[in-house]
């Protein structure tokens, strides 16, 4: 079982942006250390709970701290920017660090609208609903493969960092998201953490791939779960309550940095007292190193994913440079 990381560069009550960045850097170079397989970090904007709106700014400093893990995007919210863009960003960051780049790619908007529309370049009217044709359209130029009539077809050539190519991803938490996956013949990081019930949806993804002809290519299962392991299963779920906290008021459209989980536990327990509004049904994996790896083999083996991304929100930065230790240890990476 591989195990990777996706980082959302918390920002802990009382800290900043800055911080939290730093302590990416930090929790990079740990999992490195620990011999983990890739180490992702994702795109979010206009909220005070995560510092991270540019991955393909973040890859190469973290590229540059660590030494063989992967580095890569989960991922760069497509809809943002022009294929080209992208493709040349990423290609010029494949060229700096051979053989380390992933670029996944996602649909979603990672914000709320007001958030979405101030990204926009041309703000007259509401952004285009063209993911496919924007996929297709990067993905060819990373392979070169645009009809030579396209009007773009010669900026493939053109990418700074070639030879060398990021390895494409597409994630995804929807039937949809499977099946251009599995057209593509690209491989498959499933979001566990935002919908646990995607186990059918990754054997649509194995199903569909194989209807078509991907010479040399295989399907690829990922899934990304939200785990927090500690020394003790009561000690796991209080450094929990912090992400939990965060994601209940999130669902009612209140931000909030990610609290101590001592507040954060007074929180939840007097909002189940009062019954004030609807809980997040995100899936955690929570508790002592052998009670974690029991459930993620479980998760896996459900998906029929070779890999598990583990998503981790502490309100202390300690806390999750050591889950992911006790993690390390449990599979023996």
């Amino acid at each position: 079982m591989r195990l990777s990381v996706l980082d959302q560069s918390p920002i802990s009550q009382g800290s900043s942006g800055v911080q939290a960045l730093r302590n990416t850097i930090d929790l990079a170079r740990a999992a490195d250390r620990l011999g983990y397989e890739r180490y992702w970090v994702a795109e979010h904007h206009g909220g005070p709970m995560l510092a991270g709106p540019s991955p393909e700014a973040l890859i190469g400093p973290i590229a540059a701290a660590t030494e063989r893990i992967r580095v890569g995007s989960g991922g760069v919210m497509l809809p943002h920017y022009s294929p080209f863009k992208v493709a040349e960003t990423f290609s010029l960051l494949a060229g700096l660090f051979p053989g380390r780049i992933d670029l996944g790619l996602g649909r979603a908007a990672g914000t709320d609208p007001l958030t979405t529309f101030a990204l926009q370049r041309d703000r007259r009217q509401a952004g285009a609903d063209d993911f496919p044709q924007q996929l297709a359209e990067l993905l060819g130029y990373l392979d070169d493969s645009l009809p030579a009539d396209h009007p773009f077809a010669r900026l493939a050539k053109t990418l700074p960092g070639l030879p060398e190519r990021p390895e494409p991803w597409l994630l995804g938490s929807s039937h949809q998201s499977a099946l251009w996956a599995a057209e593509l013949g690209l491989p498959y990081a499933f979001a566990d953490f935002i919908n646990p019930r995607g186990a059918e949806i990754a054997a649509l993804y194995r199903e569909r791939f194989a209807e078509h002809e991907h010479a040399g290519r295989s399907p690829r299962t990922a899934v990304a779960v939200w785990v927090i392991c500690a020394d003790e299963d009561e000690q796991a779920r209080l450094l929990a309550a912090s992400g939990r906290m965060t994601f209940t008021l999130l669902r009612r459209g209140q931000l909030i940095a990610v609290p101590p989980p001592e507040r954060a536990l007074e929180f939840l327990e007097a909002d189940d007292r009062l019954g004030a509004g609807p809980r997040s049904e995100r899936r955690a994996v929570l508790g002592s190193p052998e009670k974690v790896r029991a459930e993620l083999e479980e998760v896996a083996a459900s998906y029929g994913a070779e890999e598990i991304i583990v998503v981790s929100i502490t309100y202390a930065h300690e806390a999750r440079v050591r889950s992911y230790e006790l993690l390390a240890e449990a599979f023996s990476l």
